[in-house]
């Protein structure tokens, strides 16, 4: 039985990633560059065609299939105390023996090892991160939607500020997520492959007639080359890769610390699903934790001390040392825990996302929502004061005088304000000078969303029709 375990902490294995990552699947890439790199000399008539007869799609298929990582393990530490030298070894034992000989011709280990990377990397961006980063946009657009006009206090700081609406809530952190994901998929569309020799300078393919050997081993395998390269590929185009993935983690961990803190009890805006079974504490029965927005944020937190890792390896000794060797092996590790991430989010029960399970409170977000609606309109009062002709400091006059004299009262700000003009002629002139539409919005803070239900509406329709169909 194949060992699969993933890169990482062991408690945190996606099962779409077990085909790419997991750990005895870890050299099928490394075996389809060998595959390629014969098929070229075959091209270059280096093989003949009655021996590359014998190379059939059903023999690479069984030796993809049949060479484990663990057995690689065993040669390299057995026999040849070197890991691409253990994994020739193996190939060469499965194939007859007139193609033995050119296996590994006229490759060296980090031709095999750099580009097997990418091709992983890619793997694991088209079959399991991209669907499942369509689905959550999907489902973020249907909640967004759903929740465009529902009431909200905006906070700013932790405390109560201007109201918004829950989807313009949402819809800040879909817009980030879609461009993030946007900078992912160009990320993975600019890594690049190499097969230019032990210090990169094409020194045997140039010395035996090899010309643009890299280029056609590379196009097989559906990648293009490195501008220039050393024994490695310059870390750059990973390193936007797995920045990329760093800033999808960041989104989702963001969403993650707004929830868990909306989950407070004190605020009871946000609540995730609980199951019939579930518990929330060892021992207080009563406990509803923010299980799941906890566990976003923490990936988060775990990816940002992963990609220290990546920043390592941005320099090596002259053409290349092996320092990032055992480094680089990580780097799936921040692959991994984004998946975590959005299997957390994406988890069905009845068919039903865990994202679209959420449940928004509408009585505790009109309860928080009135608990200072007489008070935060502070804002637009200062400025229709400054506005429409109040020769003063009008933020002034609000901070210090009206919301004295509102809370002093019980009363709203608005009536304040209408008092202080009674008792102050140049005041109430600057007063009546407010249009009647203006008043309205200044008595009644649930008329002061601004452009949050056109802003939710408009991103949610921009990432359906634009982002999703480009996806």
């Amino acid at each position: 039985m194949k060992n699969l375990q993933l890169p990482g902490n062991p408690r945190y294995q996606p099962k779409s990633l077990q085909e790419i990552f997991g750990y005895d699947n870890l050299y099928r890439k490394a075996i389809e560059v060998e595959f390629a790199a014969l098929q070229t000399l075959y091209d270059y008539k280096f093989i003949s065609p009655e021996d590359f007869l014998s190379f059939t799609s059903e023999l690479r298929t069984q030796i993809i299939e049949e060479i484990t990582t663990t057995m690689v393990d065993k040669v390299e530490r057995e026999v040849t105390k070197h890991d691409i030298r253990a994994l020739v070894q193996l190939i060469q034992a499965r194939l007859p023996e007139k193609l033995r000989r050119f296996v590994h011709v006229p490759l060296t280990s980090y031709d095999v090892i750099d580009t097997a990377r990418v091709l992983q990397f890619k793997d694991a961006f088209e079959l399991s991160l991209k669907p499942a980063l369509n689905s959550l946009m999907v489902d973020f657009v249907k909640i967004i939607l759903a929740n465009k006009n529902q009431i909200q206090i905006g906070r700013t700081h932790g405390q109560h500020a201007l109201p918004i609406t829950v989807g313009f809530w949402l819809a800040t952190v879909l817009n980030r997520l879609s461009e993030n994901v946007q900078r992912l998929e160009e990320a993975k569309n600019n890594l690049r492959g190499k097969i230019s020799g032990a210090v990169g300078a094409y020194n045997a393919q140039d010395g035996f007639g090899m010309e643009c050997f890299e280029y056609n081993v590379l196009e097989k395998l559906g990648l293009k080359p490195a501008k220039i390269s050393t024994q490695i590929l310059p870390p750059e185009n990973l390193t936007d890769f797995l920045y990329s993935c760093l800033l999808v983690s960041a989104t989702l961990g963001q969403f993650g610390r707004d929830c868990r803190n909306l989950m407070r009890s004190e605020i009871g805006e946000v609540f995730e699903s609980f199951d019939a079974h579930q518990v929330g504490s060892s021992t207080m029965a009563h406990k509803r934790n923010p299980i799941n927005f906890e566990n976003l944020e923490g990936m988060w937190l775990r990816n940002k001390s992963e990609f220290g890792k990546v920043m390592d390896t941005l320099i090596s000794e002259h053409q290349r040392d092996l320092v990032g060797s055992c480094i680089s092996r990580d780097f799936p590790i921040i692959v991994v825990n984004l998946q975590q991430q959005l299997d957390t989010l994406n988890r069905q029960k009845d068919g039903i996302s865990f994202l679209q399970r959420l449940r928004f409170d509408k009585n505790n977000l009109e309860l928080n929502f009135v608990m200072n609606s007489d008070y935060i309109l502070a804002e637009p009062i200062y400025l229709a004061l400054q506005l429409y002709g109040y020769a003063g400091d009008a933020h002034e006059l609000v901070n210090r005088k009206l919301m004295k004299g509102a809370k002093e009262n019980n009363i709203s700000l608005f009536e304040q304000l209408r008092k202080e003009a009674e008792a102050d002629e140049k005041l109430m002139v600057i007063f009546e000078k407010i249009p009647q539409e203006v008043c309205l919005m200044l008595s009644d803070a649930s008329k002061y969303t601004g452009l949050a239900e056109e802003k939710a509406v408009a991103i949610a329709y921009h990432v359906n029709n634009k982002i999703l169909k480009n996806f």
